[in-house]
């Protein structure tokens, strides 16, 4: 207002001596004192236009968009969860451990989700300082000092979204991937003790690999390895620590001798369903933004299942003269673990070619690795989540190329990209390797990880959980 006020003072002062001196209506001295007056007043307004023209800039504001995008996005995380994998995989199991691995999916989430929120989101995307290159800190420990005003960064310089929606996205990754594990020591794990086991790995194993991968300081991601939703933190880490897992256990009873066929192909394929549609919101959610980067990552995520779906089915068809409803039900999840990693970064096209490459691969996972090693790893985890992602972190190294219709990086080359790439596979795979490994066998030195054996004949429903899935 001052300034407005000695603007306005100025331009009418001197206009009124103008005129008063043009029509001589007043004597000289009288205009000459007015103008004195006036030029006084001018460095009044200077000195006020400076601070305006100084002030800080306001602070963005969440785009309501993406923060319903990104809200939308967990949302169908979760259904992958519950009920998509619980499904899968309970329709894989026999009846009578039905109920087993439904509880165990659920129980997991809610489990990892309080440790989400009490620790884990600190670790994983905290400022560990000299343990940076490895570990976040506990500053944001129980979420402290988040609010509903506070908010996260995306991949845009000076776009955000609320904090509390970033965290919550985040919480689906990490229960997932503990979730996966499930598949590999299915049907002869002990309850409690998958508890604990789950609880120690999120701790010791997820979130360190989540942070060299995606936090600012990690290890990878300063040395620039790619993982647009998770081939490395998600897919190679659970499905290492199930294969450990699985070696740990031993086999089945009866495993290799007795028919163990799935008892409900509907339910797997209802599974494996529910795991595509959420999957838009895993891979284009992982964008962060509703922008061209997520509509990249959604076609991808029709294309690459699509084309490992076909790729698993013909190759079954040729090796065993009849194409399975299981095989093109697990070709579509091979699809989706090949194109996480790569989903924003690659093209259609490369897409296509990614997931025709990742069924075939997992297909022999499942098959040639898997009898040829002889271990028992009941849902194939490893053979579909480890093969895959260990495929997906690769091409994506290959098909980011703009020669090959990728997006591009700065500074690119092939073969620097291919071996940056490589380095995240074999530091996943020994990280999670090893601490599954010692964390499988000291629950098993301490509390004991499988059941009786006659626990395990009678079935985890009604031995662990006191029901039955049916009752007919």
């Amino acid at each position: 207002m001052k300034r407005l006020f000695a603007s306005l003072l100025l331009a009418g002062t001197l206009g009124l001596a103008g005129t008063v001196l043009a029509e001589e209506s007043l004597p000289a001295e009288a205009v000459e004192t007015l103008e004195a007056v006036a030029w006084e007043m001018a460095p009044m307004a200077t000195a006020e236009a400076a601070p305006a023209e100084a002030a800080p800039a306001a602070e963005p504001v969440p785009d309501k968009g993406d923060t319903a995008w990104m809200m939308l996005s967990t949302l169908l995380v979760i259904l992958m969860i519950v009920p998509g994998v619980a499904l899968f995989y309970g329709g894989l199991v026999r009846a009578k451990n039905m109920l087993s691995v439904l509880t165990q999916v659920l129980a997991i989430f809610g489990l990892i989700s309080i440790l989400w929120v009490v620790y884990g989101y600190s670790l994983a995307f905290g400022d560990g300082g000299s343990l940076n290159w490895a570990i976040g800190d506990l500053s944001k420990m129980f979420l402290a000092g988040i609010t509903g005003d506070s908010t996260a960064a995306t991949f845009t310089d000076g776009v955000v979204i609320p904090e509390f929606t970033f965290v919550a996205f985040q919480l689906t990754f990490a229960a997932i991937t503990t979730a996966l594990i499930i598949g590999g020591l299915a049907e002869r794990v002990k309850f409690s003790a998958l508890l604990v086991f789950s609880a120690l790995w999120f701790t010791f194993a997820y979130l360190p690999i989540a942070h060299m991968v995606w936090a600012t300081g990690g290890y990878l991601f300063e040395a620039g390895d790619l993982d647009f939703a998770g081939g490395t933190v998600v897919h190679i880490n659970s499905g290492v620590a199930a294969l450990m897992g699985a070696l740990v256990l031993g086999k089945r009873i009866g495993y290799g001798r007795d028919p163990m066929p799935p008892h409900n192909l509907a339910f797997t394929m209802v599974g494996a369903s529910l795991l595509w549609v959420g999957w838009f919101g895993f891979n284009a959610g992982s964008n962060l933004e509703a922008t061209g980067g997520a509509a990249l990552a959604f076609i991808n995520t029709i294309l690459a299942p699509a084309a490992a779906a076909l790729a698993w089915m013909f190759a079954e068809w040729m090796m065993r003269g009849k194409p399975s409803m299981l095989g093109v039900a697990s070709g579509v999840v091979a699809g989706l673990v090949v194109i996480t990693p790569a989903a924003g970064l690659v093209g259609p096209m490369g897409a296509i070619v990614l997931g025709a490459i990742g069924g075939v691969a997992c297909l022999w996972g499942v098959t040639g690795l898997k009898k040829s090693l002889g271990y028992d790893e009941s849902l194939d985890v490893f053979g579909i989540h480890g093969i895959g992602g260990i495929v997906g972190a690769i091409g994506t190294g290959i098909f980011v190329s703009t020669a090959l219709g990728g997006v591009g990086v700065d500074d690119y080359s092939m073969g620097g990209q291919v071996l940056t790439q490589a380095t995240g596979v074999v530091i996943t795979v020994l990280w999670s390797g090893i601490v599954s490994l010692v964390l499988f066998k000291l629950i098993d030195m301490t509390m004991g990880l499988r059941v009786s054996e006659e626990q395990e004949r009678e079935g985890l429903d009604t031995a662990t959980h006191g029901e039955r899935a049916y009752n007919a």
